[in-house]
């Protein structure tokens, strides 16, 4: 009996830490989940107003809508995870309005979607990683989100091969 009880004992040590990895991995994607829906609204705005293509100020207000939605339930997910929601947008986001601010007519209409697609590309990796790999809330959440993410894809993409 003692024998059980000590291989027990050391398993329950061997997983605690992985299961504290996996909450923070979890932590970690909900936070960056936010910040990422952050940039996308921000960025989305400022296309908004500065477009003149009806097809990039349409998409720009489908990425507001829809990332407010999905910032909204992340929200929801991080406070069940007791992560505070983080505030600002992705460094990459940061560089990207600097470099949208400076452009306008076609040049800013190409680099926009250009930005966009490759943006999503890289989230849809991310949120497939985790509905397949991640636990509880996260991965529901990244399974429910991928379909939007997808959608943002195909639009941006629909919208290069104009361009």
């Amino acid at each position: 009996m003692a024998r059980f009880t000590l291989a027990v004992s050391a398993l329950a040590l061997i997983a605690l830490p992985i299961g504290a990895a996996m909450a923070e991995s979890d932590k970690g994607f909900v936070a960056d989940a936010i910040k990422g829906d952050s940039s996308e609204i921000v960025l989305g705005q400022v296309a908004l107003s500065k477009s003149a293509d009806p097809g990039v100020k349409t998409f720009a207000q489908t990425l507001i809508d829809d990332h407010t939605k999905a910032k909204a339930q992340a929200a929801a997910v991080a406070g069940t995870l007791g992560v505070t929601p983080p505030s600002g947008v992705k460094p990459d986001a940061e560089q990207e309005l600097t470099r949208l601010r400076t452009l306008s007519g076609a040049a800013f209409d190409r680099e926009f979607v250009r930005y966009m697609v490759d943006d999503h590309e890289k989230d849809i990796a991310e949120f497939r990683q985790q509905a397949s790999s991640g636990a509880g809330p996260t991965k529901d959440l990244a399974a429910q989100t991928l379909p939007t993410l997808e959608k943002h894809l195909q639009m941006a993409k629909s919208l290069e091969t104009g361009k």
